[in-house]
């Protein structure tokens, strides 16, 4: 039987179904595909959780027997679901409390350490960032020099295997600082050169050296899980995401990746990666942009230097996305989309803005023929809202899918409001 939702049943209902429809048509919304193009009165068509078609609804009529449901969003926004790359985010669920932090583990070198199987569905902090649009994340350890092992998974879902998008793309590789001090906000102070920099450096040539030379032996009698970790990485398709800032950082690190002949190097954070974007264009190392809500790191620093860097690196050609590594970040992750809204102030349009944190990140993290737009053939993983999803007045879904499932449009924080005004109204 056919099922007709209007905006008002939707909101009424919370896009709740009985059965999930396996066709749906939402249509009269602003398109917003992800991948810098829009279309100003769009149309989406999803058959068995797939995109079949994204495009003009001006240029077709409407068969109402070949859809199960259909939605009329005029007036509204419709979006890829937004990408949390270097998260947190089911990792932890209190920052205070240390039993509920399950992202740093014991040890220095820990490849084979995986946050998949850690990664807690149930979270109360994933559903007030779920409503925000942020539908996927990369959920991913911290700690020690290689932290570990990311997944990529999706923000709804009964257990970690039913979350899970990609498993295990790529390690962390947390690069040496070659600067000391600095201070902080309040009382700054000049930085130093790190005399223990090339040792630690070294230390790491070593390592990777060790574990391209065990990867080259398909099987071995012994294994070590640590250098079985490692393989993909120089093998098959596994990322190295190397965490780095500073200019002789950046520089040492892309001689690192071409020496080690990495396959998949990408460099997380990049605060100096503005002064060298040659390089790395030449290199083919996008990056993860730092947190744009951040204070300079340096005393001769533009205060607004974290706001225009992503901007600097569009105009230098170098493949980038936001991330929100940082304090509080699992929590702040709600922020993304107004991450990239701030860069549309400081250079980036709206659709440049929105492709840093939608299609950008997957091409990076290598799920973009799946995920990260709008297009015939990827997974119809998308949300709308009422509003300007970039802008915080206006970010409001009014309903979110994920491959192809309707999801909740709400969480607790909505859920407490709602309760005490009640009670305050009386």
């Amino acid at each position: 039987m056919k099922i007709i939702l209007t905006l008002i049943a939707i909101s009424i209902l919370g896009v709740s179904f009985a059965q999930e429809p396996t066709s749906v048509l939402i249509t009269g919304g602003y398109l917003h595909i992800g991948n810098g193009e829009s279309i100003v009165t769009g149309a989406v068509g999803v058959r068995d959780g797939k995109i079949v078609f994204a495009k003009n609804a001006l240029t077709f009529t409407v068969d109402e027997g070949k859809w199960d449901t259909i939605i009329d969003v005029s007036g509204k926004h419709i979006y890829p679901g937004f990408i949390a790359p270097n998260s947190t985010l089911g990792l932890t669920e209190i920052d205070a409390v240390r039993a509920t932090k399950d992202f740093d583990e014991v040890g220095i070198y820990n490849p084979h350490v995986r946050s998949q199987i850690a990664f807690n569905v149930e979270s109360k902090v994933m559903s007030t960032v779920r409503t925000n649009g942020v539908l996927l994340s990369q959920a991913t350890p911290r700690g020690g020099v290689i932290s570990g092992t990311s997944s990529i998974m999706a923000l709804d879902g009964w257990n970690w295997e039913d979350a899970t998008i990609s498993m295990d793309d790529g390690i962390h590789l947390n690069w040496p600082s070659s600067m000391q001090g600095g201070g902080w906000w309040a009382e700054p102070a000049p930085k130093k050169r790190n005399e223990h920099y090339n040792n630690r450096k070294q230390e790491i040539y070593d390592f990777f050296e060790m574990a391209k030379a065990y990867s080259n032996i398909r099987d071995h009698e012994e294994k070590d899980f640590r250098l079985e970790a490692m393989r993909e990485c120089f093998k098959g398709d596994k990322r190295v995401y190397i965490h780095a800032n500073e200019l002789q950082e950046l520089v040492d690190v892309i001689a690192f990746a071409r020496e080690l002949k990495l396959k998949f190097p990408v460099i997380v954070g990049g605060y100096d990666s503005h002064l060298i974007t040659r390089q790395l264009v030449d290199a083919e190392i996008p990056v993860m942009v730092v947190r744009p809500h951040s204070l300079p790191e340096n005393e001769e620093d533009d205060i607004n230097h974290p706001y225009r860097l992503a901007n600097l690196l569009h105009e230098g050609g170098v493949a980038f996305c936001i991330q929100n590594s940082g304090g509080m970040e699992a929590m702040n992750t709600r922020n993304l989309p107004f991450l990239a809204g701030t860069t549309m102030s400081f250079g980036l349009s709206t659709e440049e803005a929105i492709q840093s944190i939608t299609l950008s990140p997957a091409e990076i993290m290598g799920i973009d023929d799946n995920y990260g737009s709008l297009e015939k053939g990827k997974s119809a993983t998308l949300f709308v809202s009422d509003g300007d999803a970039l802008d915080m007045r206006t970010n409001n879904m009014f309903l979110g899918m994920i491959n192809g499932k309707f999801i909740s449009t709400r969480n607790f924080q909505q859920e407490l409001y709602e309760k005490y005004s009640k009670k305050y109204e009386k």
